[in-house]
């Protein structure tokens, strides 16, 4: 999960702590129900609910967000068919054979300046010694809505 850390250390004698920002506080109880809620549902329900909550999860955001999480769905349902919808840490992420291969954070989850697209390690992107997992998103392009769709389909191959 790409996040901007907004962490505070504290020292006692000996240790130091380091305290969340409410926001990732809030992530963790997310995943926290989210393994929940799969677990209630077993894994043949939890995969076809899987979209009904990334849906949800869409129609809860403000509008730009909103815009550019609907057209990430699009792209991954056209161009990675056999990833499969989830939420993780409270974000749309999809998955292929359990593993999160990339997710769409919104710029409010964490009250950053974008949106991101992050792909996990699972996704087959390795290109040579260097290769981003992380896209700022602000708009989407038919340029950026191509490129996007071509990540997405080698992520899931």
């Amino acid at each position: 999960m790409t996040t901007q850390k907004k962490t505070t250390r504290t020292a006692t004698k000996n240790t130091a702590t380091v305290a969340f920002s409410a926001e990732e506080r809030a992530a963790m109880k997310e995943h926290a129900q989210e393994l929940k809620t799969a677990a209630r549902r077993g894994s043949r329900a939890a995969k076809a609910d899987g979209e009904g909550d990334v849906l949800a999860k869409i129609a809860e955001m403000s509008e730009n967000d909103r815009a550019l999480a609907e057209r990430i769905h699009a792209l991954v349902k056209t161009s990675a068919p056999t990833l499969s919808p989830k939420l993780w840490y409270g974000m749309p992420a999809y998955a292929k054979d359990g593993k999160v291969v990339c997710f769409f954070q919104s710029a409010a989850k964490f009250k950053a300046r974008y949106a991101t697209l992050g792909f996990n390690d699972s996704a087959n992107l390795d290109d040579g010694t260097l290769w981003p997992t992380a896209f700022a998103l602000t708009k989407l392009t038919p340029a950026a809505e191509s490129r996007i769709g071509e990540l997405l389909a080698r992520s899931a191959s």
